[in-house]
């Protein structure tokens, strides 16, 4: 009997037990509440991981070797973490070491010349990763009453978001933050042209625009003299890291340097810690477990942080374009990456937990909460122990018949210490880990993304023949 078989057969006994999992960090702790998953699954799932060597292929990662198969290229998003690592690894040359850290230090030193000009309103240009990480930094690890600008993201296609978010605004107090790996997204050179002729009224164009880019010579084409680049191996949705953080950075200065050290933690223990291995381990075995073999397609992600909200949006960017391809024709596995969708968990509760607790869609959750709201925010704590318990093994002795919730949700359930800058990178380092893990399983590369790019293709096909 080969291993698929095997798996098939655990598949059909399985559904009363719980894997029953911890794991903790100074960043976090995790408990795994995973209905119908075991020791001998996980075992089975081990075998997979050794025969195909993914150790090495972690290695290879972190050495910059050619990952990103299909652009035939390595993947060095994590050369930024390292730079400010209390252990660096230094796996890369020293030139290009020293120019990505100066260029953080160039995006850090940004802010006291813009204050000096009077600007007070930064918009950002870009979509994609150039939209969600940034956001999510300044909406996670900042106070709106205290930053230092008025903040508007201009994600691109729709002219009415243009005129009602940038024309009110005072383009002396305006600055444009123009991210674009490449300078070839349309969406983003749309919103560069209008903001362009905005800033032209009354405006020298590069005294109010810089670009964030890997293609300088783009951007020189395009106008820009003013720009921070980064390098070309950087992935759109990996790079928070780098100065496509600019954003998040002229309000974090330095604390910007403890996001990076915190995902530097996580990169050293996916390196070198076997206990943190078996974390990520439970985490990308179970979700190709249920997805694979229990019909478990879709999994949603609650943060029980309002400040945390934006996390599932760039959670479900990371993995759903990293490992939301076509199966490997070698591999055992059929199915690819899960849906994944989610909010804010106390709004959730008031809208789509119906489903989740009583209806018939097969879904599989990660909960996220804050270990010192046990004393700060008592009720959201509350709600979220209480849910994860209900969600994954129900309670429904005191229930009537009609009020009896499915009580069958494989949960995990992840507690950060507290919310700052170092626990944050460590957290969103990790997800990278496990979509990555996730993907070396699968035997598919996490780095390209060719269903994005037929949609540019087709797009533009359908404007030459319509007279766009």
């Amino acid at each position: 009997m080969n291993i698929k078989e095997e798996l098939q057969g655990k598949s059909q006994n399985t559904n009363g037990e719980i894997f029953d999992f911890f794991f903790e960090s100074k960043a976090l702790s995790y408990k795994s509440l995973l209905k119908g998953f075991n020791k001998e699954i996980f075992s089975l799932f081990d075998l997979i991981y050794k025969e195909l060597d993914i150790d090495q292929g972690i290695k290879d990662l972190f050495h910059g070797e050619e990952i990103n198969v299909t652009e035939k290229q390595s993947a060095l998003h994590h050369i930024y973490r390292d730079i400010f690592s209390e252990n660096p690894n230094k796996f890369q040359l020293d030139e290009q070491l020293q120019h990505c850290r100066n260029s953080i230090q160039d995006c850090i030193e940004l802010r006291t010349k813009l204050l000096d000009k009077g600007i007070k309103n930064v918009v950002t240009i870009g979509i994609g990763g150039s939209f969600e990480g940034p956001k999510l930094l300044i909406e996670t690890l900042t106070n709106s009453s205290t930053r230092h600008f008025n903040h508007i993201f201009l994600t691109g296609p729709d002219h009415i978001e243009f005129n009602e978010t940038i024309e009110p605004l005072v383009q002396e107090e305006t600055f444009f933050i123009v991210s674009s790996k490449s300078f070839s997204t349309d969406e983003t050179l749309q919103s560069l042209e209008l903001a362009k002729k905005w800033i032209l009224k009354n405006c020298d164009f590069n005294s109010h625009f810089i670009a964030i880019t890997s293609q300088p010579n783009k951007a020189k084409e395009l106008g820009f003299n003013n720009m921070i680049t980064f390098p070309n191996e950087i992935g759109g949705r990996y790079s928070m890291w780098s100065p496509i953080a600019l954003p998040a950075i002229l309000e974090l200065g330095k604390d910007f340097i403890e996001f990076l050290k915190g995902g530097a933690e996580a990169d050293n223990q996916f390196l070198y810690d076997s206990e943190y291995k078996d974390f990520l381990k439970t985490l990308s075995f179970s979700d190709l477990w249920y997805s694979n073999f229990m019909n478990r397609e879709t999994r949603v992600l609650l943060t029980y942080s309002w400040k945390m909200r934006f996390f599932n949006d760039y959670a479900q960017q990371l993995e759903m374009e990293s490992i939301g391809k076509q199966p490997n024709k070698n591999s055992i596995f059929q199915k690819t990456g899960q849906i994944v969708f989610g909010g804010f968990g106390s709004t959730a509760q008031h809208s789509y937990f119906q489903l989740l607790h009583q209806g018939t869609s097969s879904v599989c959750a990660d909960i996220f909460t804050i270990e010192d709201y046990k004393d700060k925010n008592r009720l959201l704590f509350a709600q979220s122990q209480a849910q994860a318990n209900l969600l994954a093994n129900g309670d429904n002795a005191d229930l009537k018949d009609h009020e009896k919730v499915n009580s069958n949700v494989p949960t995990n359930l992840f507690t950060l210490k507290t919310l700052n800058p170092f626990n944050l990178g460590y957290l969103i380092a990790s997800w990278e880990h496990r979509t990555f893990m996730t993907s070396q399983m699968l035997e598919i590369n996490p780095f390209d993304q060719y269903g994005v790019s037929a949609g540019k293709i087709f797009t533009n096909k359908y404007l030459d023949e319509h007279g766009g």
